[in-house]
């Protein structure tokens, strides 16, 4: 918000923000973030690991320095954005296990795809907002696209939860159960991409605000059990133990 006050103050959405308005100022503003980042990263580094506070620290670069300025770029600042939107549940699973794997990136990827109809349609309704703060949004200057994208990544995320069970993290009662409400964002989506209206855009955003916690409700549940993985690498590693025990004299 430091860098955006000139443009912020253009845009009914953002006029009222404090620095806007004058209710705090600049040098206010920068020591509160920086007193709540720096901090933030020195907890999760020292606290959790130094993976997850890597990955606080890129954010944060990603966020301020690439995603903000390029907001008034190009609309390739969407997709930044929607990185930045994905690497919190990144950071959730780093935390818990330390490692940066296959189960890491599908909650990203997870996280990422659902950003895109989420944003797509909240911008929908907003061009001429964005048109006025002279942002490159994909529904200012490429409506087209704007439409297609929303739709693709809802499509998407059916994909993404039938890799779940694929990489042994969910069972596979969790892409049969996540189906419907995939299905219905994925129509919504559709109809979206079709009408190019308002009231399409509306029920999309709108559905994206339960979708998401739906979903991730729905693979919490669906998870596989530690005491199962654990009788499984028992069972594998007890076979192995007989096979050498066959081959010995």
């Amino acid at each position: 918000q430091f860098f955006e006050v000139p443009f912020d103050s253009n845009m009914n959405r953002t006029k009222n923000r404090p620095l806007v308005r004058g209710q705090i100022s600049p040098l206010l503003a920068v020591c509160f973030a920086a007193s709540c980042g720096v901090p933030g990263i020195a907890l999760l580094t020292l606290g959790v690991n130094p993976l997850t506070g890597a990955l606080g620290a890129f954010n944060i670069f990603l966020y301020t320095c690439c995603y903000t300025p390029m907001k008034r770029m190009s609309i390739a600042n969407t997709w930044v954005g929607a990185v930045v939107g994905a690497i919190p549940p990144v950071m959730g699973w780093t935390a818990a296990t330390g490692t940066l794997d296959a189960g890491a990136l599908l909650l990203g990827g997870i996280l990422y795809s659902w950003q895109f109809p989420h944003f797509n349609a909240l911008s929908w309704g907003l061009r001429e907002d964005y048109s006025r703060g002279g942002y490159c949004m994909m529904s200012v200057t490429h409506p087209g696209l704007c439409r297609r994208v929303a739709l693709r990544h809802c499509l998407a995320l059916i994909g993404l939860s039938t890799l779940a069970p694929a990489l042994d993290m969910t069972t596979w009662t969790f892409p049969v159960i996540s189906l419907p409400i995939n299905l219905y964002i994925s129509y919504l989506a559709f109809r979206f991409y079709r009408d190019a209206d308002r009231s399409s855009s509306r029920k999309l955003f709108f559905c994206s605000l339960w979708h998401l916690p739906m979903l991730l409700l729905v693979m919490f549940t669906c998870k596989k059990s530690l005491l199962d993985k654990e009788d499984k690498g028992d069972l594998l590693g007890g076979d192995h133990g007989r096979a050498m025990e066959i081959r010995l004299p």
